[in-house]
């Protein structure tokens, strides 16, 4: 039976792809194996690549902070991980091979834990995980702050794709977008019964139910 501890144990010793050759520690994920919320990186930096934990630098405090301040949570409550499990050279972005190497075992954490909630941050986790759903990838600008539905495995998954930390650390201005989306994550996550599945669509037809929204008028 898989289990995460024994996709941890591959992970440290996988050779599946080149990036084994300059690594530290591989990065194979962390938190709450039953979590409702899952992140999802890109690729682990140095700070990850010597501690063998996933956003644990400047962009992992930032990550924590809006985890705390705005979700409520906890970094144990929710799952941390990344669709590359070992830090490209130089942080340079994840290669197509490398991803097609690595992503079978982010497919099985996803299958272990499955979540509420999968946040994609950036763009390289967003393309992988649109590519799983169906949907087309243009760019993170434009897909961004929105809810797609993933019907996977007799179960929907919300799929809520984001600017990744580090991209507000180089420019402030994507600071206050990034806490703008983690609040609708969080209303996401703590209301989902006040939206209609059209809401979750790619962000289109975003209605209110119906009779939620009479009830709503006849209490004005």
């Amino acid at each position: 039976m898989d289990s995460l501890e024994k996709i941890k144990e591959e992970v440290i010793s996988c050779k599946k792809c080149k990036l084994w050759q300059f690594r530290i520690n591989a990065v194979p994920g962390e938190g709450n194996p039953k979590a409702e919320i899952m992140f999802v990186g890109e690729a682990p930096g140095e700070n990850e690549d010597k501690e063998g934990r996933p956003f644990v630098g400047a962009a992992g405090k930032l990550l924590t902070q809006l985890i705390k301040e705005i979700l409520g949570l906890e970094r144990d409550q929710v799952f941390i991980t990344n669709v590359v499990k070992c830090r490209p050279p130089n942080n340079r972005d994840p290669e197509e091979e490398e991803i097609m190497a690595c992503s079978p075992y982010l497919d099985r954490q996803i299958d272990i834990i499955m979540p509420k909630i999968i946040v994609t941050l950036g763009r390289h986790s967003t393309k992988y995980i649109f590519s799983k759903m169906g949907e087309n990838f243009s760019s993170i600008t434009k897909v961004r702050g929105k809810s797609y539905v993933w019907k996977y495995k007799e179960k929907e998954i919300i799929v809520f794709p984001t600017y990744h930390p580090a991209a507000a650390l180089y420019n402030p201005n994507l600071r206050k977008i990034l806490e703008e989306d983690f609040k609708k994550i969080k209303e996401i996550a703590i209301t989902p019964k006040r939206y209609t599945i059209d809401y979750f669509l790619g962000g289109k037809n975003r209605s209110w139910d119906k009779r939620e929204e009479s009830d709503s008028n006849s209490s004005k």
